[in-house]
């Protein structure tokens, strides 16, 4: 950290801000970043971030989300990272270096483990993006012991009380965050930075600040530096790299970074001896010549394209091409009442969605800084866990909007007022759905099993709620609670689309602008239930980057609430996210178990002996178990989706294949590679095509008071069939998994012995789905619906 420390000081003698200068590892190329990393000290660079790239980041805009692309597609690694640091300090690079990025892929790696092979490297320390208030500090504890700096970051929302914290705490600067009242080269500084600042100042007692906001010319340059220590530049050196010609990007950086700071450091060869002039329009030396370094002394001193609205007039369609039994091919955001009649028949494949997302959009990283760091937690402030699970992992612009939605909710929990308003709406939810005894699967079952065993199967109907599944429940809450806190908007992420209906339905009804984002595979595989919200009068957001499933959406409906905190609720679909997120949801679906309790009571006289859900992100299986959580006398068995197996890559079976680690705001278990990069899924039904789960999920899992299996594509439509032709019940192929795995629990239980599924959704939305894959998979199933 003396090294960074140094830098500020030289800058300071200089009379002049220090150049902190961003660059993601492994952009264009992972052999060419240790030259990028020389030319920024070359240009000028006083202190550099190395951003580590992440599959999924919440926070970055997309400039940098789009290098972070490029990045893994080279099969950037985080030994990759280090290694290039290696190889700038082998060249002689003496700038202190910073490595920034997200938390999974440094939790994969091994905290102690980087810490140690980041010393040796020369890396100077770090900033990480998301990390909650006891690790950051947990964190810079241990980065304290080998010499390394933990910089702590601070935003406009960031609250008076952690900004002194925070500042207490700085051991080398502070990373704030903020603004450009207007983009480009004539931007004024933002109105509100001078007095953030003022604050920092005061509170941090001497420790320099940098800024970041977007700065990209000399005048920004000049601007900010007159009110701190220190300037940020990123997205700007990376669009530098990226126009380069081939060959010429680390040349084309150096300059750009002269062009800012109008200085040159001297160039330092393998041997130590500085080789031509510095400092060629700054006032003095920046000490290089006498031997001083920025950050090395020869061993290591560690001491989304923008979504545009499409279909103006309102009146926009989306269909489903029938003449072959083939789902949609295109999407369109062209408005259809301006084409022919003939192209806009249902059999020309054609979705029309409002708007596609080709690439991450919304703020830069350094709009959304992340990490409250204290080391005095408020416990009412302290995000609720579930064992080692949960947590807040978000931005610092988040943190006041979750804080307003923790105290709206526990305020909504706690007035009779409210749940006598959510029961009001009964009638319209189709409250309480029905619980029956589903006689001929009982009998499939024992039909299948030895004799004795084989238990009574219950159906608790979920599938006959308004909108045709559970999600109903959390999206009436979740409205009112919007409605509570004053909000007009919501938004929304689906994968199935059951979801993105549910909360087109409940915004329909009481007026409130709506838009859905939904992954690009999800919106072709469920082209029904994008009419569908499209019909209830909801924009459609169509997302083409990453796997283009559930997670891209739900990584661009993060990156959009941060932009419309004010008057906008993410009203978020099932039992994931930050806290308190995963508690809202519980609460809102617990309706499920609750009601089967009081069900099964009246028809049994007792509690059931095991109660089913599929499990995707966790919302039925949380509403379902929860009410059951402390009567131990009650299995509680979730059914996740095996794809084509959890031997394979090919499968969403989280709980089952998956290990802890960090997503989209919570620390949970998720599907990731070896270096913390979140894999891609797969699973023949949309709603479970998720690589996490619900933190409270992940608790009854380590606790065992619940346990988890996975039922394959195939395995599923078994389910699918079963219970189709024995019930005349077409469910959803989220809950035909949990069908598959109830009837292979019962096969092992007495006769007396009692089992509720919890029926989810139905399969209208699915019908076409199973149409085209029933040609592979019915084979292995002995399923052949050809006439």
């Amino acid at each position: 950290m003396e090294g960074i420390r140094s830098a500020f000081a030289r800058a300071k003698r200089e009379s002049r801000p220090a150049l902190v200068t961003y660059t993601t590892a492994g952009y264009p190329t992972i052999a060419s970043t240790s030259q990028t990393l020389l030319a920024m000290e070359a240009g000028g660079a006083d202190i550099i971030e190395l951003g580590t790239p992440f599959t999924d980041p919440i926070a970055d805009g997309p400039t940098i989300q789009s290098a972070n692309t490029i990045s893994l597609q080279n099969g950037t690694t985080t030994r990759d990272c280090l290694q290039i640091v290696r190889d700038a300090r082998k060249e002689g690079l003496r700038a202190p270096v910073l490595l920034m990025g997200y938390y999974n892929p440094l939790l994969a790696y091994g905290e102690e483990r980087m810490l140690q092979d980041a010393k040796e490297a020369g890396v100077n320390g770090f900033i990480m993006v998301d990390l909650p208030p006891e690790e950051a500090v947990r964190f810079r504890g241990h980065c304290t012991n080998y010499g390394l700096s933990y910089v702590p970051l601070i935003a406009p929302a960031t609250s008076e009380k952690r900004m002194k914290l925070l500042c207490s705490i700085a051991d080398s600067f502070i990373y704030v965050v903020s603004r450009m009242g207007v983009t480009g080269a004539t931007g004024a500084l933002s109105s509100g930075l001078p007095d953030l600042l003022e604050k920092v100042h005061k509170f941090s007692k001497g420790v320099p600040a940098a800024v970041g906001f977007g700065v990209s010319t000399r005048e920004h340059f000049v601007e900010v530096g007159n009110v701190a220590e220190g300037v940020v530049i990123g997205s700007q050196i990376i669009n530098t790299l990226k126009h380069a010609p081939e060959g010429e990007g680390p040349k084309a950086v150096e300059e750009y970074c002269y062009s800012i700071t109008h200085r040159r450091n001297a160039k330092v060869s393998v041997n130590g001896h500085v080789n031509g002039e510095a400092n060629s329009e700054s006032n003095g030396t920046n000490g290089h010549s006498n031997g001083e370094t920025n950050g090395s002394n020869g061993t290591a001193v560690n001491g989304h394209a923008i979504s545009t609205d499409a279909n103006p007039k309102g009146d926009g369609s989306g269909w489903i091409k029938k003449s072959n039994g083939e789902a949609p091919k295109e999407i369109s955001t062209e408005d259809p009442t301006e084409k022919p009649a003939s192209e806009s028949d249902p059999s020309n494949g054609v979705v029309h969605v409002d708007a596609v997302v080709k690439e991450p959009s919304g703020p830069n990283i350094v709009d959304q800084l992340e990490a409250l760091n204290t080391d005095e937690p408020d416990p009412e402030l302290m995000p609720q866990r579930f064992g080692q699970f949960g947590g807040q992992y978000v931005p610092e612009s988040l943190m006041d909007c979750l804080s307003e939605l923790e105290k709206g909710f526990e305020s909504a929990r706690n007035d009779p007022k409210f749940w006598e308003e959510f029961k009001s709406f009964y009638p319209y939810m189709s409250r309480p759905s029905s619980l029956h005894k589903s006689d001929r699967l009982t009998d499939y079952v024992r039909q299948h099993c030895p004799k004795g065993k084989g238990a009574n199967i219950y159906l608790k109907r979920e599938d006959l709620n308004h909108t045709g599944s559970h999600k109903i429940n959390n999206a009436m809450g979740q409205v009112l609670l919007a409605r509570r806190l004053g909000k007009t908007a919501i938004i929304a992420e689906t994968g199935a689309g059951q979801h993105g209906v549910a909360t087109a339905t409940v915004c329909a009804r009481f007026g409130m602008k709506c838009t859905i984002f939904m992954g690009a595979e999800d919106v072709r595989r469920q082209a029904l239930n994008v009419f569908r919200i499209k019909l209830l009068g909801a924009s459609v957001v169509a997302v083409e980057a990453g796997t283009r499933t559930l997670r891209d959406a739900v990584n661009e409906a993060m990156r959009s609430w941060v932009t419309l905190l004010a008057d906008t609720h993410y009203c978020i679909g099932s039992a994931i996210g930050p806290h308190p997120f995963p508690t809202i949801v519980r609460t809102f679906q617990s309706v499920i178990g609750s009601e089967t309790k009081e069900q099964m009571q009246a028809m049994t006289g007792r509690l059931p002996d095991a109660v089913v859900a599929c499990v995707g992100g966790g919302s039925n299986a949380a509403g379902m178990f929860a009410p059951f959580a402390e009567d131990k006398s009650v299995k509680l068995l979730g059914v996740e989706a095996g794809g084509d197996g959890i031997e394979t890559s090919r499968h969403s079976a989280t709980l089952s294949g998956g290990k802890p680690g960090v997503l989209h705001g919570v620390r949970t278990y998720i599907l990731q590679n070896a270096e913390g990069q979140i894999t891609d899924t797969h699973s023949v039904s949309a709603g479970l095509d998720y690589p996490g789960v619900g933190p409270e999920l992940s608790g009854w899992k380590d606790s065992e008071r619940a346990k988890f299996i996975a039922a394959t594509d195939a395995e599923a439509f078994i389910g699918f069939k079963l219970l189709s032709e024995l019930e005349g019940i077409i469910p959803a192929l989220e809950t035909a998994h949990a069908v598959f795995g109830a009837i292979e629990l019962a096969k092992t239980m007495e006769e007396h012995e009692n089992i509720v599924i919890n029926l989810s959704g139905r399969g209208d939305k699915d019908v076409q789905s199973v149409a085209e894959e029933l040609p592979v998979i019915g084979p292995k199933i002995g399923w052949d619906l050809r006439f």
